[in-house]
C-alpha cells in the first residue's frame, strides 16, 4: 500500500466506505471498558482487591490461565511454537493473555518483526495501559501505550497492511473497543467475601469474644464523667483490656463503672454460610465449578472429574480457542496455512470423551473406513 493509498484510507475513515461508524468510548484507567453499577474505574484497586487479596478469586484465575499456558497445542512450525511459548520466560504467552482476558476483558499482543522481516517475538502489554486511538469513523488506528511518564504510540497496521498489534476482547455489549472481563460481574461478591474474612480476624482478634460496654451509673448527684475523665478511661481499656493478648485480665472497676457483656448469637458471629455464598458467586463469574475450588457442598457434578471435564468444556477449551483463533488470524499475514488449535486428544481430563467417541464410531458399522477416520479426525 502506497502513502498516498494510506492518506485516502484515512480520509475514508480507515475501513472504507462499507464499514459503518463506530462509537467513541469512555477512556478510563480501566482501558476504557466502563462496567455496569458501582464498580470503580480503578483497575490496579480492583485487581489487589480482587486478586492479590481474594484467594477464591485468585484460584480461580490461576486455574483457568494455567490450563490454558499448559493446553498441548496440535503440531504446528516450531517458530510459531516458540513464539508462542514467549522469548525464553517462565511464563508462557497464553497464559499472560488468559489472565488479562479474565481479569480486564482485554488483551494486546505485539508483534515484533526480526531481522528476517518475520514475527521474531510476541509481547503481551498490560491491558491497563493501552487507550485506542480510533479515527473519525471510530475504527482503531494506534494503540498508546503509557507506562508512567512514558507515552509510546502504536500503529494498528504496519506499512504493509499486516496487524502490528493483536487485540483480544471479552464480549462487552455496549462497547466497541474495549471488552469486559469477570472482574466487574464478581466486584460484590468479592466485596462481601474480604469483608466477612476482616470481620472473623476481627472477632478473633479480640480473643473470639464479642464486645460489650463500660456502663456508668451517676448515682443519686447525677454528674456525668468530664471529657478528660472520658478520655483517661478510653484509653486504659485500650492499652490495658483490649486485644488477644489482653484475653481473660480481670477488670478493676470504679466510681459507679460496671461492665455490660454484649453478646451475640453463633449465626451473628459466624459468616462461614456468607462468606461460602459469596465464594461460589466468585466462582461462577470465573467459570470454575466451587467443588475444583474446595467448597463444600456443591452438588452440581457427582464427583470431582465431572467438575473438572466441565470445567475444561465450558471456560478452558472456549478460552483457548478465542485466543488461538485472534494469533493465528493475525499470523496467517506471514504464515497463510498456520492454525493454531489444542490438541483435545492430549487433554486427560477428556479421555472419558474420546474414549465414548471412539466405541460409538467403530461400533458403527454402516459406516466406511473412510467415514471414520473423517469422524475421528484422522
Amino acid at each position: 500500500m502506497t502513502f498516498w493509498e494510506n492518506i485516502a484510507l484515512a480520509f475514508k475513515g480507515g475501513g472504507g466506505p462499507s464499514r459503518p461508524p463506530l462509537g467513541r468510548s469512555y477512556i478510563g484507567t480501566y482501558g476504557g471498558a466502563a462496567l455496569s453499577g458501582d464498580a470503580p474505574f480503578s483497575y490496579e484497586g480492583r485487581v489487589r482487591e480482587a486478586y492479590v487479596e481474594n484467594a477464591i478469586a485468585q484460584r480461580a484465575v490461576r486455574i483457568v490461565a494455567e490450563a490454558v499456558g499448559g493446553a498441548p497445542l496440535l503440531s504446528v512450525d516450531e517458530r510459531v511454537v516458540a513464539l508462542v511459548g514467549g522469548p525464553g520466560s517462565s511464563q508462557s504467552l497464553l497464559e499472560t493473555i488468559a489472565a488479562h482476558l479474565l481479569l480486564h476483558g482485554n488483551a494486546y499482543v505485539q508483534i515484533i518483526h526480526g531481522e528476517d522481516d518475520q514475527p521474531g517475538e510476541l509481547y503481551a502489554l498490560r491491558p491497563d495501559r493501552i487507550t485506542v486511538e480510533p479515527d473519525t469513523k471510530g475504527w482503531p488506528v494506534a494503540y498508546a501505550y503509557r507506562a508512567g511518564e512514558h507515552r509510546t504510540r502504536f500503529a494498528a497496521q504496519d506499512a504493509m497492511g499486516r496487524p502490528a498489534i493483536v487485540h483480544l476482547k471479552g464480549f462487552h455489549p455496549t462497547d466497541d473497543h474495549y471488552g469486559l472481563g469477570c472482574l466487574g460481574a464478581a466486584a460484590k461478591a468479592v466485596a462481601v467475601h474480604n469483608a466477612a474474612a476482616k470481620w472473623n480476624k476481627a472477632i478473633l482478634d479480640n480473643a473470639a469474644r464479642p464486645s460489650g460496654a463500660l456502663v456508668y451509673d451517676p448515682g443519686v448527684e447525677g454528674s456525668a464523667l468530664t471529657g478528660e475523665q472520658f478520655d483517661r478511661l478510653k484509653a486504659e481499656m485500650e492499652a490495658s483490656f483490649a486485644g488477644s493478648g489482653n484475653a481473660g485480665r480481670p477488670m478493676l472497676l470504679e466510681g459507679g463503672l460496671k461492665w455490660q457483656s454484649m453478646s451475640l448469637s453463633p449465626a451473628d458471629m459466624d459468616f462461614v454460610a456468607l462468606k461460602e455464598a459469596a465464594a461460589r458467586e466468585i466462582a461462577l463469574a470465573f467459570g470454575v465449578p466451587p467443588m475444583l475450588l474446595g467448597l463444600p457442598g456443591d452438588n452440581s457434578y457427582a464427583n470431582y472429574r465431572e467438575a473438572n471435564r466441565a470445567l475444561w468444556r465450558l471456560t478452558i477449551l472456549p478460552l483457548a480457542g478465542k485466543i488461538l483463533d485472534g494469533l493465528s488470524g493475525a499470523l496467517r499475514n506471514w504464515w497463510p496455512d498456520m492454525k493454531l488449535a489444542v490438541d483435545r486428544d492430549q487433554i486427560p481430563a477428556l479421555s472419558e470423551d474420546r474414549e465414548r467417541l471412539w466405541r460409538q464410531v467403530c461400533e458403527a458399522d454402516f459406516l466406511s473406513p473412510e467415514e471414520k477416520r473423517a469422524m475421528l479426525g484422522i
